[in-house]
């Protein structure tokens, strides 16, 4: 089965038109994306688009042979002319299945917001899933093998990669192409950062797709340390890189802090923000969590409230007292850092970056983090500093 994406972008393009946003300034030569359509095989037409038959020719392709064109979403815009010679665009009803005449099959997949998905099955048994913009697969059931590509919103819904993962429908050798990206996407490079974190890839407009073929997936870093000041976005970020995992143990190293309302008030916004279908433990005990062997990924947020924690239960904030208890703690959580088999994302303090401290607690936190820092960096996969809610790519 081949699969020609005409497009790759929402259904206004990008850059939208007289929007003078800085994602659509920048969204110039291979940046620009056509609204995303979808050729199989010649035979079908996933979306009609603008320009679609021009759009196809540029891709080495007639509309000639088309026996279904299929309608993904609700189209608000002016009407889209229908090439001569086309079949009448139609939405089929959810479940409902088509055999056209040359051995493909075509089922509709019912999706949790306005619109329609499509399972389209080669002849020879190679199965693709075109979601629509914005949308994600309702009442997915296990047990179905996965497909051998996946096209899907997956910047705007990480979550529904999630789902397919959890119903096994993302496999680890299904190649995951993101389509209908807009101007709410990061510009190149950072798009194809972020795609990989969740174990996919956004290709240009005209890119034809040999599905089953081996494709190199991109590699899911199994550590991410994630650093930052303030309100850099850290935390965010980090949750980011998890959203298309289903099942993430969410681990609060902060706790509860009683009478405090503006901590109680953080705590929900970091709650709310989070998928349904994330657990949250509050524990300082990473160790044990890193050292099993297979379970579903992990978010630590944070090192610095984690670090707290070891300083007051080894009364470091003493003047004389030793660090060997806080130094012993470290470095197993280090070694249990590097040995681990989990995916794990965590989250960081950088505060070595302005004036030294004025006070021997706050230079000994500086100085107890930044090492721990240091350390858990140098056996990472992946290290990213953010820096006005920006990730910059230190490893």
């Amino acid at each position: 089965m081949e699969l020609t994406l005409l497009g790759t972008g929402a259904p206004e393009g990008l850059p939208v038109p007289d929007c003078p946003c800085a994602a659509c300034a920048l969204a110039v030569g291979a940046g620009a994306r056509g609204a995303t359509a979808a050729l199989v095989d010649g035979v079908a037409l996933l979306d009609l688009t603008p320009g679609v038959a021009l759009a196809a020719a540029r891709a080495g392709h007639t509309l000639g042979g088309l026996r279904l064109v299929l309608l993904s979403h609700p189209h608000d815009g002016p009407a889209v002319e229908i090439p001569a010679g086309l079949p009448a665009p139609a939405r089929v009803p959810d479940g409902q299945r088509l055999t056209l005449i040359t051995g493909h099959e075509v089922e509709a997949v019912a999706m949790d917001a306005p619109g329609t998905g499509y399972a389209v099955e080669s002849p020879d048994g190679l199965r693709v899933l075109y979601l629509p913009p914005g949308g994600a697969p309702a009442g997915l059931t296990a047990g179905r093998p996965p497909y051998d590509l996946v096209l899907l919103d997956a910047v705007r819904r990480p979550d529904a990669l999630a789902r397919l993962r959890d119903a096994g429908a993302v496999g680890p050798t299904t190649d995951v192409v993101a389509v209908h990206l807009g101007h709410d996407a990061p510009p190149e490079p950072e798009l194809d950062r972020r795609l990989a974190a969740l174990g996919a890839r956004a290709v240009p407009d005209g890119t034809t797709l040999a599905v089953g073929d081996y494709q190199q997936v991109p590699d899911v870093p199994r550590r991410t340390l994630v650093l930052g000041g303030a309100r850099s976005g850290k935390s965010a970020e980090a949750e980011r890189r998890l959203a298309g995992f289903p099942g993430v143990v969410y681990v609060a190293t902060g706790g509860a802090r009683e009478g405090d309302a503006e901590w109680a008030r953080r705590v929900a916004a970091h709650r709310e923000r989070r998928p349904s279908s994330w657990r949250t433990e509050e524990t300082c005990d990473l160790v044990p969590l890193l050292g099993e062997d297979s379970g579903p990924p992990l978010l630590i947020d944070c090192l610095g409230l984690w670090l707290t924690d070891a300083l007051d239960r080894a009364g470091a904030w003493e003047s004389g007292a030793s660090l060997d208890p806080v130094r012993a703690r470290t470095s197993a959580l280090v070694d249990a850092w590097r040995r681990t088999r989990r995916t794990v994302v965590a989250v960081s303090n950088e505060v070595g970056s302005g004036v030294v401290p004025s006070t021997a607690s706050g230079r000994l936190f500086r100085d107890e983090l930044g090492r721990l820092n240091a350390s858990l960096a140098a056996a990472s996969e992946s290290v990213l500093l953010l820096v006005a809610g920006l990730p910059l790519p230190l490893r």
